[in-house]
């Protein structure tokens, strides 16, 4: 029989290693070739460097769960040597690096990636859009994105991704799904948008969403849905299609006299749709108020000063005889500086 790594719990029948909780820095590189099930948990890798797993001794792994082992870097290469790797789990790692290289040139045949709570650095979503761009994981069946604080997914992550059945972006920051292609997995069947941000669904997202001709589960639970007129789209859509318990799930936030009611069960009257109101009109209407304002403004203003006429008159006097006295002064000062004469005489009257 072959050898079990010493940190580790192995059972041959079932094809499974556990080297859980053993504060590994390193994949055992002793690995027993007949597993299958591979657990790597709560250790502290801290990187999965090139050719981590030998291709020649695990010739038959398909399932590996690297979740919450402090990973920070997956290089280049790293899990190029699985040949059978089917399921991937890095779910609770505080990765900064994941390398479009880490399946290898020819891509991987995987199906299922689970990333929950991996993706909060940027450079790190980037890299993995850019590994679906290049069609590296075309395979891909289940992706799972929730619990990364996602206010929005790069437009070209979804296309490439033709086989993809299940997409979990619950528990983000979701607002909308405007930039956010469903063009590609057109065989979408579960699509997961609990626990987000969202208040609404335009008209370009739903347009989008009904391009999922499979789709049979839509989570859109704990959002804060604003249940207005904006939500009269997506009640539609809800109620033409089939997307099973999901209908009931999900319910309103905002206003007070509907929190609580599921969406289905929302009518006109909840949402308080008004005629819609014809903006020129009513910017004229502001116009013609704001011009009758201000001429009632002049002509008190009038009024006043006609009541006033003489104290404003005989202010006026004043003020024009106040004036003329104080230029006459200036006018005498300046003939007296102007002649040197005067000048000498004003001298001698000061002293």
């Amino acid at each position: 029989p072959a050898s079990c790594p010493a940190p580790c719990e192995c059972s041959e029948a079932a094809k499974t290693v556990k080297c859980v909780n053993r504060n590994l820095t390193a994949v055992p590189p002793d690995l027993p070739p007949y597993v299958r099930n591979l657990f790597i948990t709560g250790n502290r890798l801290a990187r999965l460097p090139p050719a981590a797993f030998a291709a020649r001794r695990l010739p038959d792994l398909s399932a590996l769960n690297l979740s919450g082992n402090h990973l920070r870097a997956v290089e280049p290469g790293a899990l190029a040597a699985l040949p059978a790797l089917r399921q991937l789990d890095l779910s609770g790692n505080p990765l900064v690096s994941l390398s479009p290289q880490a399946f290898g040139e020819d891509g991987s045949p995987l199906e299922e990636l689970a990333l929950r709570g991996a993706l909060r650095d940027r450079g790190v979503l980037l890299s993995v859009a850019t590994m679906l761009q290049a069609g590296t994981l075309r395979n891909l069946s289940l992706l799972e994105l929730a619990d990364n604080g996602l206010l929005l997914l790069p437009a070209a992550a979804l296309p490439t991704l033709l086989a993809l059945r299940r997409l979990d972006l619950g528990s983000s920051s979701l607002v909308g799904l405007q930039n956010l292609s469903f063009q590609g997995p057109g065989q979408l069947q579960s699509l997961n948008l609990s626990d987000s941000s969202l208040g609404a669904l335009r008209n370009g997202s739903l347009a989008a969403s009904r391009g999922l001709p499979a789709l049979r589960r839509l989570g859109l639970a704990r959002n804060t849905w604003v249940c207005d007129c904006t939500l009269e789209d997506l009640l539609a859509w809800l109620r033409e299609g089939d997307q099973g318990e999901a209908k009931e799930a999900p319910s309103c936030a905002y206003p007070d006299k509907a929190l609580g009611k599921t969406l289905l069960k929302v009518n006109g009257s909840d949402l308080n749709c008004s005629e819609p109101v014809d903006l020129p009109s009513q910017l004229q209407t502001s116009y013609v108020f704001l011009g009758i304002v201000l001429a009632l403004i002049g002509a008190i203003f009038l009024l006043v000063l006609y009541l006033n006429r003489k104290g404003i008159k005989k202010w006026m006097h004043n003020i024009r005889d106040a004036c003329r006295d104080h230029m006459e002064g200036y006018h005498y000062r300046y003939e007296i500086n102007a002649d040197p004469r005067l000048t000498n005489l004003s001298s001698n009257s000061d002293v």
